[in-house]
């Protein structure tokens, strides 16, 4: 009818990849985040860095979800 039908999925080996990249750098970024020795977490680490990497890693996994590869 007016649908595709065609049985393809919407992300490719590549999508896959920057995706998990980016949950890998989201990990990273709570790490750096709980690392820090100040009270309450106030220090460099868990003001500055960890939520930079964090957002980083939102970043790449919305890269990851618009990204389309090219035809071959």
């Amino acid at each position: 009818m007016g649908l595709k039908d065609n049985n393809t999925l919407p992300f490719r080996r590549k999508n896959y990849i920057i995706m998990i990249a980016g949950v890998l750098i989201l990990i990273l970024g709570y790490i750096i985040m709980s690392l820090d020795q100040e009270e309450y977490g106030f220090g460099f680490l868990g003001l500055t860095l960890g939520p930079i990497v964090v957002m980083a890693g939102f970043i790449i996994g919305l890269f990851a979800i618009l990204y389309k590869p090219k035809q071959d």
